[in-house]
């Protein structure tokens, strides 16, 4: 790996030790650096004790109530981003401790950031790619563009720039939607970004040990039919939105 140029930030909370050992193991093999992230543990938090949360118009945007780990895995986020702004950097890289990385991923994200250079953020990781449109090509191969359909699901790994991250500090500080939905609303927070079209970095085995919640914790979260009336509303307004802002936004 050629030298490293950009911060990398592990968000980890403290009881995922093994997930920590392994980025560690990781860094070990192919040579970058990590500051780690003490993350919010949402499960050892008691929800009256939730702080910058807005549960009903989280209710309403989303259709349901919101799960430990979610609120733990925001605040993580806001204070990844933080110490990142603290820094003086000009830009960093956030990733999950789940993420499987190699020798080339450093260098393979600053080609995207290269050739996208209005990007305030770029997702290098993500779950699905519906209706992906095509911008750029950068000159370590890897296409570069957005989503005409999301959310694609996924913060595993990203990189944010420094007005990226004061863009949304500033926007998210109350949590309203989950993070991976909310960070990739640029139409909203009035930023630029892009994905790269495969995944930049993989999932170590260690991710079926999900941190956030299982299945039946989100079918338990779900709210009657007619009181998710205003999420799918939200979403279909949202649909539209997203479509004007790939087509528009540089």
């Amino acid at each position: 790996m050629t030298a490293q140029t950009v911060p990398v930030y592990l968000i980890n909370i403290d009881r995922a030790t093994e997930r920590l050992a392994e980025i560690r193991r990781q860094s070990d093999e192919f040579g970058f650096r990590f500051e780690r992230i003490d993350g919010v543990d949402g499960a050892l938090i008691p929800r009256d004790q939730w702080t910058d949360v807005d549960h009903d118009r989280f209710q309403r945007r989303h259709g349901r109530t919101i799960l430990p780990g979610e609120y733990g895995c925001y605040r993580s986020h806001l204070q990844a981003l933080r110490q990142f702004l603290a820094s003086g950097e000009a830009m960093a890289i956030i990733i999950e401790d789940d993420v499987a990385l190699d020798a080339d991923f450093l260098a393979r994200a600053m080609a995207a950031k290269e050739a996208a250079p209005t990007a305030d953020l770029i997702k290098l990781v993500n779950h699905r790619w519906n209706g992906f449109r095509a911008m750029m090509r950068s000159r370590k191969g890897d296409i570069v563009g957005r989503c005409l359909f999301g959310p694609q699901g996924s913060t595993a790994c990203y990189l944010v720039t420094r007005r990226g991250a004061e863009r949304i500090v500033k926007s998210l500080a109350v949590m309203s939607l989950p993070w991976d939905v909310a960070v990739e609303r640029g139409w909203d927070m009035q930023i630029s970004i892009f994905s790269t079209r495969v995944n930049i970095a993989g999932f170590s085995r260690l991710q079926r040990t999900t941190m956030i919640g299982w299945r039946r914790d989100y079918r338990a979260a779900k709210s009657s039919a007619w009181r998710r009336i205003p999420a799918h509303i939200f979403r279909t307004l949202d649909f539209f939105r997203r479509i004007n802002y790939v087509l528009t936004t540089p």
